[in-house]
């Protein structure tokens, strides 16, 4: 099986049931962005012990992502053909990163100051995460902005998920107190 079509070769990408964009449209964008951001969990869920508890959360965090960016590669007009949960980000995967966020910070004491990243190499590989997740939750606000998002929800998970991602790396930090920069 060869993964070469050449479609793209004119600078254009196809969009789940139909039609076809510029690679450089804000659609490919998202969901593009979103694609890194699920790469940058990959090296973070390498670092992690495997059958740990953030190995399994990043896991499902990468597994929604492709939930995310199969809603994000589809026209607004075709968003009646999508799935919950499967093509389709839900309220309910907005719900679980809330319960994320609060299950890792109940266990994390943040300083009064700005956090440098890189505390310990899984920390540091989910601060980039992180990063990438805001880039992501950017260009999709970019489409809302358009009037080119079917549904906000999927916005929402991302504004959400760049939290659990903090959470999640200060739980995994080994902080280093001559690190941190003052407010302000």
């Amino acid at each position: 099986m060869k993964i070469y079509t050449r479609k793209g070769d004119d600078g254009t990408t196809g969009l789940w049931y139909g039609g076809r964009v510029p690679k450089y449209a804000g659609r490919p964008e998202a969901y593009g962005s979103v694609d890194e951001a699920a790469s940058a969990l990959g090296l973070a869920r390498s670092a992690a012990d495997r059958g740990g508890e953030l190995h399994a959360d990043i896991l499902r965090v990468q597994n929604e992502l492709f939930v995310a960016g199969a809603e994000l590669a589809t026209a607004p007009e075709a968003a009646e053909r999508l799935e919950e949960g499967v093509s389709k980000v839900t309220g309910d995967m907005v719900d679980r990163l809330e319960a994320d966020i609060d299950r890792y910070m109940d266990r994390v004491d943040l300083p009064p100051k700005f956090i440098v990243p890189g505390g310990t190499e899984l920390s540091a590989r989910l601060d980039v995460a992180r990063a990438a997740v805001r880039r992501a939750e950017r260009r999709v606000a970019a489409l809302k902005d358009d009037g080119d998002l079917a549904d906000d929800t999927v916005l929402t998970y991302l504004n959400r998920l760049s939290d659990a991602l903090f959470a999640m790396a200060r739980f995994a930090d080994e902080p280093e107190p001559e690190l941190f920069e003052g407010r302000g």
